[in-house]
């Protein structure tokens, strides 16, 4: 499992300790049954994406990825943007991320259909 530290406005680099961790923290799991290239997380009222918080790596279908955010990072409205290995991009917007710990991102084939539960 990959951990990722959310910094807006900075790089992102690996968590260092548990101890800089943010209200924010949440992890996304992927059981879309394709592989997500590129995840992007920005408060709600941003103008852009930051930067990929999975850099270089991916994340493929069954796998899941920690986001974590530095301490202090203020604000609980963020969007969640991914992009699947064919360019195709998904966006949910306004998750109030100091109240959920989990995004499990899923899609039905048959209806091409992209959503997101949270836990």
């Amino acid at each position: 499992m990959l951990k990722r530290i959310v910094a807006l406005s900075a790089p992102v680099v690996l968590l260092a300790s548990p101890v800089m961790a943010g209200d924010q923290d949440f992890q996304v799991y992927n059981k879309t049954g394709y592989t997500i290239s590129e995840v992007y997380v920005s408060a709600s009222n941003a103008d852009d994406w930051e930067e990929d918080v999975m850099e270089a790596d991916v994340l493929a279908d069954g796998e899941a990825v920690d986001i974590e955010f530095a301490r202090g990072t203020k604000g609980c409205r963020f969007d969640l943007k991914v992009v699947y290995d064919d360019g195709t991009p998904a966006v949910w917007n306004r998750l109030d991320l100091c109240s959920v710990s989990k995004v499990t991102l899923r899609y039905d084939r048959n209806a091409d259909r992209t959503w997101a539960t949270t836990d």
